[in-house]
């Protein structure tokens, strides 16, 4: 059979066309995000010393690298990096930003076991961050006399359902970030976070997985998710490599996503689908050769091609 030069023509140009429709479908899908609706958030302890120094033109730079929304790691005497709580709500409000959640340690200072009820101090926390618009307050700490016997535990564990409730009042959730020892230490033959997360109302408390923390426990992230789905609405998205001081005590270290032993990728993905991850928020502590702001710009990048911006 004969091809004429018009159909031959004619038959090229569709093919063109069909790779290119291709190629543009290939793109579109690869530039979906994997959690619509999800929110991508930085600590703002990954840029502690640039907050000290000077809070608004690094929460400026943080915006322009493409943030919209932070944790904060500083609330001191009711101020947040040195300012009233409404001070600092009208800087973020003017920069375009979004307090989401924020790291303060609930301690034995803020629960009064002969009232059975929290202290004026713990009930000012969630008053000011409230005050922030936060979503979530989160205890990035647990004092080891919380944690001294299996039967204190389950007591402060109580406690925490208990502020769970304190915080849904106010329109928050309250939730807790894990870092090593939870993994390490056991009580009863039990490992801490197995204890937490038995005990812990998931209605009530969310764990704030820090994938990156329990690597120093001798835990893997994708094992943890895999043995607890749908228990991670909220996660900090870290990656380590073998520490490279000399001098600390723990093996791992903090990395730009993406660049360590983590699979962060596999497992943000993970969190994603089975562990009900809506938000992701970025922390690096550690910069090898890059400084704190290079360093979380970078990880925003890999956020965005992996596709979660």
């Amino acid at each position: 059979m004969k091809t004429s030069r018009r159909t031959f023509l004619r038959s090229g140009a569709m093919a063109v066309a069909g790779a290119l429709v291709l190629k543009d479908t290939l793109l579109a899908q690869s530039a979906v995000k994997k959690n619509p609706g999800g929110i991508v958030g930085l600590q703002l302890y990954s840029v502690r010393d640039d907050m000290k120094s000077d809070p608004l033109s690094t929460l400026k730079q943080l915006k322009a690298m493409g943030y919209m929304y932070v944790e904060h790691a500083n609330y001191v005497d009711r101020k947040f990096y040195g300012f009233a709580p409404k001070e600092f709500r009208k800087i973020l409000d003017d920069i375009g930003l979004h307090m989401i959640s924020g790291h303060t340690s609930m301690g034995l200072e803020h629960w009064d076991d002969s009232k059975k009820d929290f202290t004026d101090k713990w009930k000012w926390t969630v008053e000011d961050a409230a005050i922030l618009n936060q979503k979530y307050v989160v205890s990035p700490w647990m004092d080891e006399k919380m944690r001294d016997t299996y039967d204190n535990l389950v007591k402060y564990l109580d406690v925490f359902n208990r502020c769970g409730e304190l915080c849904n009042r106010n329109g928050m959730k309250f939730g807790y970030h894990n870092h090593d020892f939870e993994f390490s230490n056991q009580l009863n033959g039990q490992k801490i976070f197995d204890i937490m997360m038995k005990n812990m109302d998931p209605h009530k408390v969310v764990m704030q997985l820090d994938m990156g923390n329990l690597y120093n426990g001798g835990a893997i992230a994708l094992d943890v998710v895999n043995k607890y789905p749908g228990r991670f609405e909220l996660i900090h998205a870290k990656d380590e490599i073998k520490s490279t001081d000399p001098k600390s005590k723990e093996p791992y270290e903090s990395c730009v996503l993406g660049e360590g032993i983590v699979g962060a990728q596999k497992v943000i993905d993970l969190t994603t689908r089975i562990g009900s991850t809506r938000v992701y928020i970025i922390e690096q502590e550690s910069y090898q050769h890059r400084t704190p702001l290079e360093s979380v710009k970078a990880d925003l990048e890999a956020m965005k091609k992996w596709g979660y911006l």
